[in-house]
């Protein structure tokens, strides 16, 4: 029986001993303990684990500042606030406009069809085409110059070799400057005689149609489905070439007429010929869109007998304009003399 205390009391001890220094460590923190001669102490305020920490106050003037707070919820959109419409008047009562009476026109086929815009085509095409060749010999010339200097470099003095780069270089800039007004004529010359086709076409289309009873022509492109009696393409081309089997275009080289661009809104100059291309008031619409036109797939038509604002027939059967001549070979560095 005094064996089983001693156990006992040996097994307590053991399992209490882990206690007591925690029971040390939590006594000033869970009751405060009274002793003689001394002031006693307060017991720090229980904190809830599970209670939301208190917000930090503000740092002092000079501390650094803490990590930023959360962001709040966002900003509600905005939009402008316009003002009301207008009231609108009431319009006096108009008259219909005429039921239509629709025609088809095919552009690109006319222009195929004349005989101005081919001989319009064969002539400037050879011009491009004469451009072209002449670029090139140009260009062959630069390079011969270009590796004969090369060749000779050895034999010459610095001051010939300077001299004969800046002749180089002077008739590379000299030739570009003459081919790029050379194509800049041929351009303007393509323009002119195009422009002769243009005003003349529009008057026919306004002649077949009138004829035929039409006040409204689409281009064929823009419709889907029609009869052949709505198309007036074949007449068309016959009548223009009849009109204007040929158009005057300057000679080579020759810059064609041009005058001075009125603004919008001024009067007319009495005895002032319109620029080659502009098409009369009146007239209906033909041709492809050019800028500032409405796009593919617009209905692009004015009936007959409305004024109709500028728009050009470009269906061009000439080949695109030349460019200039490609960048020549750059000369080779100035010597240093040696």
């Amino acid at each position: 029986m005094r064996y089983s205390a001693s156990l006992l009391a040996l097994a307590s001890a053991t399992l209490l001993m882990p206690l007591a220094p925690a029971r040390a460590q939590q006594a000033p923190q869970s009751q405060p303990w009274f002793v003689p001669g001394q002031q006693q102490q307060k017991a720090p305020p229980r904190t809830n684990p599970h209670a939301t920490p208190p917000a930090a106050a503000a740092p002092a003037a000079g501390a650094e500042a803490g990590p930023a707070a959360p962001p709040g919820p966002p900003p509600p959109q905005m939009q402008l606030q316009l003002p009301p419409v207008p009231q609108l008047p009431p319009l006096p009562k108009a008259s219909a406009p005429p039921a239509a009476v629709i025609g088809v026109l095919g552009v690109p086929e006319v222009m195929r069809a004349s005989t101005a815009a081919q001989e319009v085509e064969r002539t400037i095409g050879g011009r491009r085409a004469k451009l072209n060749q002449d670029a090139q010999k140009e260009q062959a010339a630069w390079r011969d110059m270009q590796q004969a200097l090369v060749n000779d470099r050895a034999k010459l003095k610095p001051d010939q070799i300077r001299a004969r780069e800046r002749a180089l270089q002077d008739r590379i800039t000299n030739a570009q400057r003459l081919f790029r007004d050379r194509n800049r004529i041929i351009q303007e010359e393509g323009q002119y005689a195009l422009g002769q086709i243009e005003q003349t076409l529009i008057s026919v289309i306004r002649q077949v149609s009138e004829s035929r009873g039409m006040n409204l022509v689409l281009h064929r492109q823009q419709v889907a489905l029609n009869v052949n009696e709505f198309d007036i393409t074949a007449q068309v081309a016959d009548e223009l070439n009849k009109i204007l089997p040929h158009v005057i275009i300057p000679a080579e080289g020759q810059e064609p007429p041009m005058v001075p661009v009125k603004p919008q809104g001024a009067p007319a100059v009495a005895g002032a010929t319109p620029p080659a291309g502009t098409p009369v008031a009146g007239t209906p619409v033909v041709g492809a869109p050019t800028a500032g036109a409405p796009a593919a797939g617009t209905p692009a038509a004015v009936s007959a007998g409305a004024p109709a604002p500028e728009v050009s027939v470009t269906p061009t059967p000439a080949a695109p304009p030349t460019s200039a001549p490609t960048s020549p070979p750059a000369a080779p560095p100035a010597a240093s003399g040696k």
